[in-house]
Order: C-alpha cells, then sequence, then structure tokens
C-alpha cells in the first residue's frame, strides 16, 4: 500500500452507481469499511444482491459520509443526488483512485477520443507475448477493483475515460497516454475546454520520472503542452507511420489511418519495455481487433461489410469513410452535442448516406450539401434501403460501412448490443446474394 491508503479504511462510504465498476468497489472495500449503496435505477436496487446495503433517497441526509465513490457513468448534473453530490464534491472519489491508493504497480492508462480499447487490447497482446504479467483494465470492460492475481511485478494496462479522469482525486499513473482530442461527450463536461481539461488531468497528475506519450499532430493536444508545466517527460508520437514500418506486418488491420495512429503509439510504448522484435512482430500479426470497432465481418470480389457499431462520433467514422469507395454508410443514433462532420467534399462523393432513427434533422442538417442521403425509420429498414440501391448499381465493388457516428441508447442497451443486432439483420441479405 502506498501513503494514501488509509483514505479508504475504516470509513462510512457511499458507493453511487451500481453497474460493474460499483459492485467491483463494493467487494474490494467491504471488508474494510461501512458501506452504504446508491442508484437512480429502482431496478437495481431490488435485484441487487447487497439490497439489504441500500439506502433511500430521503435518507441520504440523515448520514454523515467520509468517502463518496462515484461511478463514471453518473452525471453529477443529471442525478438524483446532484445537489448532494456538487455539496460534497471535496470527498469524492473513483475506483482509480482506490487501486492507486492500495497498490504500486506500473500503469500504462490509455486515453483519447478514439481508438482506446484497440490500442489497449493491442498492447496488452504485445506485453503478454514478451512474457510480461499483463493485467487489461477499466473502461475497456474489466473494473479494475476486480483484477484478481496481482503481484508485484504486474503492469497494468488502463483504459480511462474522461468521466473516470474528471472524477479522480489521486490517481497518477507511471505512463500516460492521449491519443486524439475531438470534440466528444460535450453533454457531459458542458465545453470543449472542460473535456480537454479532463483528458489532460492524466498528465498534470503525473509525478517526475513519469513518461506521457501524446499524438505529434493534435492541436489541442499541443496547446496544452504549451500552456501546463509538466513534471513528466513527453514524448511526441509520430503517428505517420512511413510504408517500410508498415510492411514489416502483414495485418490489413492496420491499413487504415487511425488503426495505423494506435500502432504507432504501441510501438513506442513497446520500447520502454523492452519488446523483442519477433515478439512484437508475432503479436501485431495475430492480432484480430475488437468486435464492432471497424471490423470487417463480411469481404467477397462484390462487397465489403464492415460493422463499426462503437462509432458514436463523425471524428471516428471519418477515417474509414475516407479509406473505400462506393461506401453505402448506415448513421443514426443520439448525436453528440457539438459534434460537427469535417470531410472533405472530394471524400464525399463516394458516400451515400442512409439515415436512421428519430434524429434525422441534425444528421441533415449536418449532412447537406455534402452527401446525398435517405431518411429511414430505424437500422433494419435503413439497410434494406441500402441493398435496394445496391441492387441498382453495377459499378465496381461496393462498401455496406454501418458506422452510426451516434450514441446507441435511443434503441440499444449500448454499443455492443447495436452492433450484435446489426450482425444478426445482415445475416438474411448476405445469405441471398
Amino acid at each position: 500500500m502506498n501513503e494514501n491508503s488509509n483514505i479508504f479504511i475504516n470509513k462510512k462510504i457511499l458507493i453511487y452507481g451500481i453497474g460493474k465498476t460499483g459492485i467491483s468497489a463494493f467487494n474490494f472495500l467491504k471488508r474494510y469499511n461501512d458501506i452504504s449503496l446508491f442508484d437512480d435505477n429502482k431496478k437495481i436496487r431490488l435485484k441487487n444482491p447487497f439490497k439489504n446495503k441500500f439506502i433511500l433517497f430521503n435518507q441520504i441526509k440523515k448520514f454523515k459520509f467520509d468517502l463518496i465513490i462515484l461511478s463514471p457513468g453518473v452525471n453529477i448534473n443529471q442525478c438524483k443526488l446532484k445537489n448532494f453530490l456538487k455539496k460534497n464534491f471535496k470527498i469524492i472519489y473513483t475506483d482509480l483512485d482506490i487501486f492507486f491508493s492500495f497498490y504500486k504497480n506500473q500503469c500504462i492508462t490509455i486515453t483519447g477520443t478514439n481508438g482506446k480499447s484497440t490500442s489497449c487490447q493491442l498492447l496488452y497482446e504485445v506485453l503478454k507475448k514478451n512474457g510480461h504479467d499483463v493485467k487489461l483494465a477499466g473502461n475497456i470492460g474489466y473494473p479494475i477493483l476486480s483484477t484478481k492475481n496481482i503481484k508485484r511485478k504486474s503492469i497494468f494496462v488502463i483504459e480511462a475515460s474522461s468521466y473516470q479522469l474528471d472524477y479522480s482525486k489521486l490517481f497518477a499513473t507511471k505512463y500516460a497516454v492521449i491519443l486524439n482530442i475531438a470534440p466528444d461527450h460535450l453533454e457531459r463536461h458542458k465545453t470543449l475546454k472542460n473535456y480537454i481539461i479532463a483528458k489532460y488531468k492524466l498528465i498534470q497528475n503525473q509525478e517526475k520520472g513519469s513518461i506521457a506519450f501524446i499524438n505529434k499532430y493534435d492541436k489541442y493536444l499541443q496547446k496544452e503542452i504549451k500552456k501546463n508545466k509538466n513534471k513528466s517527460k513527453i514524448i511526441k508520437v509520430e503517428t505517420n507511420l512511413k510504408n517500410e514500418i508498415i510492411n514489416a506486418f502483414q495485418n490489413n488491420y492496420f491499413s487504415s489511418i487511425s488503426n495505423k495512429e494506435n500502432l504507432a503509439f504501441v510501438l513506442e510504448i513497446a520500447k520502454k519495455f523492452k519488446v523483442k522484435k519477433n515478439k512484437l512482430v508475432k503479436a501485431i500479426n495475430n492480432f484480430k481487433g475488437l468486435k464492432y470497432r471497424q471490423q470487417i465481418i463480411f469481404d467477397n470480389q462484390n462487397i465489403s461489410v464492415i460493422n463499426d457499431s462503437k462509432s458514436t462520433s463523425y471524428s471516428s467514422s471519418i477515417e474509414i469513410l475516407k479509406k473505400s469507395k462506393n461506401i453505402y454508410w448506415l448513421l443514426g443514433g443520439v448525436p453528440k452535442k457539438g459534434d460537427k462532420f469535417n470531410l472533405s467534399k472530394k471524400y464525399c462523393k463516394n458516400i451515400k448516406g442512409f439515415v436512421f432513427g428519430k434524429n434525422y434533422k441534425k444528421f441533415s442538417i449536418d449532412l447537406k450539401n455534402k452527401i446525398k442521403f435517405k431518411k429511414f425509420f430505424n437500422l433494419k429498414k435503413a439497410l434494406r434501403g441500402a441493398f435496394h440501391d445496391i441492387n441498382k448499381d453495377n459499378s465496381i465493388k461496393k462498401t455496406i460501412l454501418f458506422s452510426p457516428a451516434a450514441a446507441s441508447f435511443d434503441s440499444f442497451k449500448n454499443f455492443e448490443d447495436r452492433g450484435s443486432y446489426f450482425d444478426e439483420i445482415i445475416k438474411k441479405y448476405l445469405n441471398a446474394k
């Protein structure tokens, strides 16, 4: 344990938000503390196996809590306890803070607007192939406090969201990685400035002797570097990989600009861990990518189908829109506040849009005079419309790109649920080809 460990021992603690993160925090802290639970969702409270630990909304003010552990999914400005949280903001912490207080392990923490999960997974596989005891945790889907068999030499690869970093007060990482910055989550952070501050906190909290990796060409990060006094060493990653570097690997997954950038970061970080070249090449060549992230689910001489359900903003779709020709683009969902479609006209002429869902007006404003598009009630009908047009088109190979450029919660639980649904409905069209 480090010097901050006593913060989370022998305290009265409220854990707010009982999803994966909240449950992992409860299981980790329950032996040390008196813990109460709260969640805005009544169904979660009723079904949870620890329901005797839940307290009611009207009981909150009766208790004097030493600490509040807030799950990243809770929006402090739009939740049932918003007034209580604002009043007690100084005692709000996260699961990352708890982890930092109990462990001294080397951490490589990766954040950014796009590419976090892919970069984390790739780095994890590279380090594992080189024989390191490496743990993958964080926003990628594995709560850090649920990690098992932690040893002194264990290395953590952590995906951190802007929400986690924004609420964290203690967490510091040996290696900080910020892949890129584009307007995102402004419905939560309110302004781009606040969003950037939350991300850059990862570097600001680093101690002397730490290392930060940033995108050499990211204008937002360059401004922050100049503005702040940084204790850590800053490495500006050359993301425009030369062809000879790409050609050293035999994996088409890294043909897109965004995945080349992810690879560039992993290669730079691998140097610090003295990864052997043969191990590095093997890990990268074997990398299959993650589901629903620019995932090619069908490919023949006539048609290619890409499931990019993870795309929740225009910036996460744009690179793949540049890559292909004859694109039939399916997009729709809940648009991100402040998001803009900044794609050069030379690429737009290759795209036909099929917009689905109730937020058609917002997309029509964004896409007007840029690409041709049609409106559909839902994803299923949009896909039918795309195939209708494809069957009338005798041109060269076509690409169906499901890259929604919007959040999924208007119709789906999450992007995985949305991606799974797309896989299911497209099968009947592919089987008919």
